[in-house]
């Protein structure tokens, strides 16, 4: 069975310009986080994908505490998150305030991961959860 070719012209494909657009995940955690001014509000800790999809679901960033003592993780929608080359990180608009109320355990908690704590962090930051609602 043969696969439809990519009829772009050669110019517009990511690869004829040396790069690519998939990174793995152990280039995405610790990548910091940035607001939308460039000041770093934490690091990315690890990368929640849907093992029945392969979706990404959530990036898990780690703000506050020293040394990972007293930090706390927020889970946030993939889709929030935008790769900003000139950081070199991730980017989100959130004010202080948003941080503040933002879903999140401590370290040494656990956290359910459930569709209604899903449906909560999704709700919070206002995107469309990406799996179906019944």
């Amino acid at each position: 069975m043969s696969m439809p070719m990519d009829r772009r012209p050669a110019a517009a494909t990511p690869l004829s310009h040396g790069r690519h657009d998939l990174i793995g995940s152990d280039r995405v955690e610790v990548t910091n986080v940035y607001r939308s001014d460039g000041k770093k509000i934490g690091e990315i800790e690890r990368v929640m994908i849907d093992k029945f999809s392969g979706q990404a679901a959530y990036a898990v960033m780690g703000f506050g505490g020293f040394l990972g003592v007293g930090e706390d993780h927020y889970p946030i929608p993939w889709e929030r998150l935008t790769y900003n080359e000139t950081l070199g990180g991730y980017e989100i608009n959130l004010t202080d305030e948003q941080l503040k109320n933002a879903p999140r355990y401590a370290t040494g908690e656990e956290w359910k991961w459930d569709p209604a704590k899903g449906r909560d962090i999704y709700d919070y930051y206002g995107v469309a959860p990406y799996w179906p609602m019944m």
